[in-house]
């Protein structure tokens, strides 16, 4: 009798379930940062009432506010993830020689500091301002940096082992990490007090908005083109 292998790769994504995750993300995101930017009152009473218990959560205790410094200032760093993103970028060139998608990849995660960049500089939101601050941070507040370049570097690295149809307990694991740094990275943020609770969200909802666009652009114009729809094919003839 012939049973199926345990861990078969699932089907990749196509273009317009893509495309949908995107517009599906763009619209609380858009209307996050026009709410930021206009200063709706509601929001930043939130934001100040989360962000002044955190504060005092951080002040008393020491312990915790030193584990956070050491995670979101090398262990999810926004370099340390693009020192992974690069790790990713030459895998993909030197063991697959799958020079497109690593130039999609490569090319997503320098979107993603270009956007966070050029979004923090138009909205211009001030940071939180303590007597007693635990930490500081340069730049303007909106949206996270660490939350965003986090969300896009995980996403991607989720899609590449979609891509590459790694085993499930592999994909599990990755996507159980990629969640505690997405959400932990954005958690230390509002902890140590350098950023405004819907920064983070903005971040998140803004970095997987690049990664749903990147999917989507890819698999419509790029995967038809390399005439290998499945890039674990090899490129030998």
């Amino acid at each position: 009798m012939h049973s199926p292998p345990v861990d078969s790769p699932s089907q990749r994504p196509g273009p317009r379930t893509a495309a949908l995750t995107a517009a599906a993300l763009a619209v609380p995101a858009l209307l996050l940062l026009l709410l930021v930017a206009f200063s709706w009152h509601p929001l930043l009473a939130v934001d100040g009432d989360i962000a002044r218990t955190t504060h005092t959560w951080a002040v008393e205790e020491p312990g915790v506010t030193q584990a956070s410094r050491i995670l979101t200032d090398w262990v999810w760093d926004p370099w340390t993830m693009r020192v992974v993103c690069a790790v990713a970028v030459v895998w993909l060139v030197w063991i697959h020689s799958a020079w497109w998608l690593a130039l999609w990849v490569a090319a997503t995660c320098a979107l993603g500091t270009l956007a966070q960049q050029g979004l923090k500089s138009a909205v211009g939101r001030e940071r939180p301002v303590w007597p007693d601050p635990v930490d500081s941070a340069d730049y303007e507040a909106f949206p996270s940096g660490h939350a965003l370049t986090a969300m896009v570097v995980c996403g991607l690295l989720l899609w590449l082992l979609h891509l590459y149809g790694a085993g499930r307990a592999l994909r599990r694991t990755a996507s159980a990490l990629a969640v505690v740094s997405a959400v932990g990275v954005g958690l230390t943020r509002v902890w140590l007090g350098v950023h405004w609770p819907s920064d983070v969200v903005g971040g998140w909802l803004i970095g997987a908005l690049l990664v749903a666009l990147a999917v989507a652009s890819y698999e419509r114009w790029i995967a038809p083109g390399t005439g290998r729809l499945d890039p674990r094919e090899s490129t030998d003839p």
